[in-house]
């Protein structure tokens, strides 16, 4: 297995979370279920099947990640300029929610 990292693991990478039974592949950031204010780090889908119905995107947290079995496409000089954009806006929207 390999280490969890820092948060904001790249898409593609695949992760079993605490307490789970099944592998997990990120497939997003920062999502919100429709009407709650909850900022979630990361979506997902269920690892090999991937999204078979609408209803079955998971979302969690970076804290949640127990082991990392796959890292996705990293070390790319877009993937790093996202990240950078990312951790911004998710720092501006975390000071606002707090006021």
């Amino acid at each position: 297995m390999k280490k969890i990292g820092e948060k904001y693991l790249p898409i593609g990478t695949v992760v079993m979370l605490k307490g789970g039974s099944k592998r997990v592949m990120i497939t997003g950031f920062c999502t919100r279920e429709d009407g709650k204010k909850k900022l979630w780090d990361y979506s997902g889908c269920l690892y090999p099947e991937g999204i078979l119905e609408s209803n079955q995107i998971c979302l969690f947290d970076h804290k949640q990640i127990q082991e990392v079995y796959h890292v996705g496409l990293e070390e790319d000089e877009e993937e790093k300029n996202f990240k950078t954009q990312l951790k911004k806006i998710v720092g501006t929207e975390e000071k606002m929610s707090t006021k």
